[in-house]
Formats: C-alpha cells, sequence, structure tokens
C-alpha cells in the first residue's frame, strides 16, 4: 500500500486557516440513520454539490461508499464488455493500474506508455487504435506529479467512451466532466477536498449508461441497481442498495458546502499559489524537480532526492520532529523521488513555509 503524499497531521485548526474543518467536525456528529429524512436531504444536497465540482449535469452524480480504488474499479466493471478495446494512456502507477482492471474484465487493453514525469501524448494515443471502445487516463498521477490534458482526449475520443480518474484533481485543479467530454470519471475524497478517505465522488453520463454492463461481474458496484434514484431531486423513486457510510457523507457534504462557500475557482488557486511557492522554493534551495515543466502539478509536487540522500531517514527525520508526512516515490523513484502533497487545508503559505523549512534544515540548506 502505498502511503498518500498528504501533509496531514500539521493543521491550523478550527479558525480561518484551515476552511475545511467542519468536515472533520461533522465526524463527531452524532449518526444519522442511512433512511432518515434528514440523511436523505443530506445526499440530495451532496450531490448536487459535487455536480458543481465536476462541472457537469449528469444526473448520476454521487459519492460511492468506497475509496478512490473502488470508484475506478466501478466506473471499468460497468462499461468494459468482454473482448472491448481500451485503450490507457499510462505514464504512472494509476494508469497502470487502469490497465489491470481492464485486463480482469476480459479487455482488450492498449497501453500507451508514456515517461514517468512527462505528460501523456495525446497523437499516440489516438494512433493506438482506429475505433477503440473506451479511452482511458489519469488528470493528476499521483505517482508523479503530473497533470494531464484531459480535455484534449475528450477532442479526439470519437465514438469511444472517455473514462477518466480525478482522484487528485478534484477540488485543487480545474475539473470540467461535460465541456471536456467525458463520460465516466471518478475521484476521492482524501486528497484536495480535505476529507477522511472512504467515498469515491462518481459521476457517468447518459451516453455512458446507455452503453453499461447489462450484469457486471461486481454486485456492489452495478450502477444499474440503483434504480430510478439518482440524486438531486427528493421527488424520485429510490431503490435500496446498501447501507450508505452517513458519517461519511456529512463529512464530504460540509467539506462541499465550505469549499463552495470560500468558492471553487478561489479554491483553486489558492493549490494553484501553494503549489507554485513551494516548487519556487524548492528550486531556490537547490534541489530538481521532477515532473517535466509546464506539466507539474500543483497540490503534488515531485522533487528529486539530492545525490547521498538517504530519503526515508529524511521522511522519518520531518516525521518525527515536525509532524509532516511526505510520501516516497514510487516503482523505480522509490527512493530517489519525494512527493510533496499541499492539499484542503494545507495548501497555504503556512504549510509551504514550515515544508521548506523543515526540509531545509533537515538537509542542512
Amino acid at each position: 500500500m502505498i502511503s498518500a503524499p498528504l501533509i496531514e497531521r500539521k493543521l491550523c485548526g478550527p479558525g480561518p486557516c484551515n476552511p475545511y474543518a467542519e468536515a472533520q467536525v461533522a465526524l463527531t456528529r452524532p449518526l444519522l440513520g442511512h433512511l432518515d429524512p434528514e440523511f436523505l436531504r443530506i445526499m440530495d444536497e451532496t450531490c448536487e454539490m459535487l455536480r458543481t465540482v465536476w462541472g457537469t449535469e449528469n444526473p448520476r452524480t454521487l459519492p460511492l461508499s468506497a475509496t478512490g480504488s473502488g470508484g475506478m474499479e466501478a466506473a471499468f466493471v460497468n462499461t468494459v464488455h468482454k473482448g472491448d478495446v481500451v485503450v490507457v494512456a499510462v505514464n504512472g502507477l494509476f494508469g497502470q493500474r487502469m490497465c489491470e482492471v481492464a485486463s480482469r474484465l476480459h479487455a482488450r487493453v492498449v497501453p500507451v506508455d508514456s515517461p514517468w514525469g512527462e505528460p501523456i501524448d495525446i497523437h499516440a494515443v489516438r494512433r493506438a487504435h482506429p475505433n477503440p471502445d473506451i479511452i482511458a487516463a489519469v488528470h493528476a498521477e499521483t505517482s508523479t506529479g503530473v497533470r494531464n490534458d484531459i480535455a484534449a482526449l475528450g477532442e479526439i475520443k470519437g465514438n469511444a467512451l472517455l473514462l477518466t480518474d480525478h482522484v487528485t484533481a478534484i477540488g485543487g485543479s480545474e475539473v470540467s466532466v461535460d465541456d471536456w467530454g467525458v463520460d465516466i470519471a471518478y475521484a476521492g475524497t482524501q486528497k484536495c477536498l480535505g476529507v477522511a478517505p472512504g467515498l469515491a465522488p462518481f459521476t457517468i453520463s447518459e451516453r455512458a449508461f446507455k452503453r453499461r454492463v447489462g450484469r457486471p461481474s461486481s454486485w456492489y458496484f452495478d450502477l444499474g441497481l440503483l434504480g430510478g434514484y439518482v440524486g438531486g431531486s427528493a421527488g424520485r423513486q429510490r431503490t435500496y442498495h446498501h447501507t450508505a457510510p452517513t458519517g461519511m457523507v456529512v463529512s464530504l457534504h460540509a467539506a462541499l458546502t465550505r469549499i463552495l462557500a470560500e468558492s471553487l475557482d478561489t479554491a483553486i488557486a489558492r493549490h494553484e499559489a501553494a503549489g507554485a511557492a513551494l516548487q519556487q522554493g524548492l528550486v531556490d534551495m537547490g534541489l530538481e524537480l521532477f515532473a517535466a515543466e509546464g506539466a507539474r502539478l500543483p497540490q503534488l509536487t515531485t522533487v528529486r532526492v539530492p545525490e547521498g540522500v538517504d530519503s526515508a531517514a529524511v521522511r522519518r527525520h520531518l516525521l518525527e520532529h515536525y509532524s509532516l508526512e511526505i510520501g516516497a516515490g514510487v516503482g523505480e523513484y522509490a527512493s530517489s523521488v519525494w512527493r510533496i502533497g499541499l492539499m484542503g487545508p494545507n495548501a497555504s503559505p503556512a504549510t509551504v513555509a514550515l515544508v521548506l523549512g523543515a526540509l531545509g534544515e533537515a538537509l542542512g540548506r
């Protein structure tokens, strides 16, 4: 299991510097029953706010009772038929996971590899197959800190369904599902939304829903079992499927309420500013950034470990002395790259200053 590259132990507290405190407080409130009318109202409002954050009018937009990896599986099991051609743009671990999930569904997987640290090659994706059923890609590749151009994929998808991962993007980068031509998208709550892990914000277009697998291999993730209820309207028929994690949904509702009160554009700009300041500070410290210039995520910065430095020892020092957790790299970069996340409440000037000061002390710079 890969440790999430979040600096999450040093929150600013419940004051103005932590715009996500409401989500934490919500987890301490008395639990509602999953059929309580008040919970159903909160669920409807949550679905509506997710539409805003996703940039979509898809009626089937909801928080799945699973982590982001569950969202990935739900996306694939509901849309991949046996023998379908699935073109996957791969430039990191989570693109590789897409290939793995699709292959288990007996798809004809066509991976289109780009070097880790570089953005996906849109032209190579277009050339990979003349008529794919699905094109899949990761918007914000968590393993490398690279932002991929999903809008460009929407322009070249043709008749294919476009399936995208926004786990690290949602709430911290622009996401515009409808404008970009995305058909199925999933995310997680524990990154820029600032909520504990456990829910997967999910959306699927009517076009994709009509082409879905009639009886997918997963009962739990079978979107067809949602019946007439698709969120956002108390007048719709509701179909019981499973006991919803009410505390998590209430927490997500609180976080989305606060983010939209701040304004989504402001939240995204805050992530952009924090990331730019961190990256400039790291360069000024003499460190080398890993992700290609022009494709760097602001909310997750990858930086090369200096020659001769023990990566694990530095990470342990930061955790024990400053309560800062930064992630190691992945795969062949496990000991040569650090992943530093400034997400949710940590996308702030105070956290940038803390990270740069602590890392500089650890490295003697």
